[in-house]
């Protein structure tokens, strides 16, 4: 199974969360990709705004009808600080015929280096990293010095392409308290979720 690898707060999941999703299914050819919502992510301050009972919500609306996608909990049962390398080093243990790829943003490999473990997170898993359209071409100079050049070619060879989709979290969180417009960066059903649940104001 080729399992795509999909980590982050997802507080809240949008419609920017999906489509890099997709394109990394469809043009890597994935069987699968895993949402897993971290506990606490090393390089924030602060935990969620709202509780894992709600993100877990949102993301369960937010892909009920996607069959390729699932939730994965791993993170949260774990609890405390949630490590890329401890996580993929788990799944190697409960899917070890798995081939991983780990889904990020061109703009996370500035950080990469920094991250625990990153060679080791290179060899646990295949990084697929996403360029969006507009935006400029991924900067891999910052893998030179921590994989070989045979892996970091694998790794260009793998970039993943997808639409522009100026969409973050902390955007939507600012204009639901702002009391702005932000239901159309969500799909529907997150929407209705999150002003049922009064969420973020």
């Amino acid at each position: 199974m080729r399992l795509g690898i999909f980590g982050g707060s997802f507080d809240p999941v949008h419609r920017g969360h999906l489509a890099l999703a997709e394109s990394c299914r469809a043009q890597a050819h994935l069987d699968r990709v895993w949402f897993i919502p971290a506990a606490q992510q090393p390089f924030k301050s602060t935990g969620p705004c709202v509780t894992d009972a709600d993100r877990l919500a949102m993301l369960h609306a937010a892909i009920h009808d996607c069959t390729a996608f699932e939730i994965s909990t791993l993170e949260i049962d774990r609890g405390g600080i949630s490590y890329t390398i401890d996580t993929l080093l788990t799944i190697v243990a409960l899917l070890p015929d798995a081939e991983l790829f780990l889904l990020m943003g061109a703009d996370s490999l500035v950080d990469f280096p920094n991250w625990r473990r990153p060679t080791d997170i290179c060899r646990a898993a295949m990084p697929l990293v996403v360029n969006r359209a507009g935006e400029p071409a991924p900067d891999f100079s910052p893998l030179e010095t921590i994989i070989s050049a045979e892996r970091l070619a694998e790794i260009k060879a793998c970039q993943v392409n997808m639409p522009p989709m100026a969409i973050s979290s902390t955007e939507i969180r600012r204009l639901i308290t702002a009391g702005e417009k932000w239901e159309e960066m969500v799909p529907q059903e997150v929407a209705a979720y999150i002003t049922k649940q009064g969420l973020y104001r």
